[in-house]
Order: C-alpha cells, then sequence, then structure tokens
C-alpha cells in the first residue's frame, strides 16, 4: 500500500500522536511545568503567569484531542478491516459479524449473549472430547 497517497492531515496526525505518545514528550512537558513553576517566584505568581500555563496548557489539549481522536478513528477501522477478513477467510465463521460495529448497544449485548453461550457450548464440547480420550 502506498503511504503517500495519505492526505497531509492524516500524515501530520499519524506523526503527533506517535510524538505525544513518547517518553521524551512527557518529560519535555515537565520540565516546561517545572520551569513555569520556577518562574513563580520571579513573575510574583501574577495573573499573567498563570494566564500563560493555563492559555498554553488549554490550547494543546483542545488540539491534541482532535489529532488523537483522528488517529484512533482511522486505527479502529483498519483494526476492523482486517477482523472482517479473517472473519471472512475462516469457514466456520458467521458472515454477519463482519459488520457488527455497526449496531445498537442493544443488539449488541445480545450477540455477545450469544457468544458467550456459544463459548459455553464449545468448552463443554472440549470437556467431552477430553473424556472420551481419557476413557479410551
Amino acid at each position: 500500500m502506498d503511504k503517500g497517497k495519505a492526505s497531509l492531515f492524516t500524515r501530520f496526525s499519524s506523526q503527533v500522536a506517535k510524538l505525544a505518545g513518547k517518553p521524551v514528550t512527557f518529560m519535555l512537558a515537565a520540565l516546561i511545568i517545572v520551569v513555569w513553576g520556577i518562574t513563580g517566584p520571579i513573575f510574583h505568581y501574577s495573573d499573567t503567569w498563570q494566564l500563560v500555563i493555563n492559555t498554553g496548557t488549554t490550547i494543546v489539549t483542545f488540539l491534541m484531542v482532535f489529532l488523537i481522536q483522528n488517529t484512533q478513528n482511522r486505527d479502529s477501522v483498519a483494526l476492523q478491516l482486517k477482523l472482517d477478513e479473517l472473519i471472512h477467510v475462516t469457514k466456520k465463521a458467521r458472515n454477519e459479524l463482519m459488520e457488527v460495529e455497526d449496531l445498537d448497544e442493544k443488539d449488541l449485548l445480545q450477540k455477545k449473549e450469544e457468544m458467550v453461550e456459544l463459548s459455553h457450548e464449545v468448552e463443554d464440547e472440549a470437556d467431552d472430547e477430553i473424556e472420551e480420550i481419557e476413557e479410551s
């Protein structure tokens, strides 16, 4: 797949999300807070001194929410496509689950109950097979 076809915003948001998750980024943010705290006495803990950190953190937080959400949305779609492909190529899989992410919460809970029941049936079958093997 050609990564060069991704939009500028897609590439930018992916890079920012990757950078935001690195330890060095956390350390830089912590350092900024420490420097800001140290400068408090110099600026006599003024309203402007407080406004600088409040404005800066608000802007960064506001923008990061949208960038990270964009990245998470794309990652969720990509993961769903990969799971759909696995369902598609598995002979015993129920294809009705390929679009399960589009169901409402009530239907999702019903599907979950069905899957739990199915897993218990599979466990029971496996236990029966183990007993048969042990008896022979």
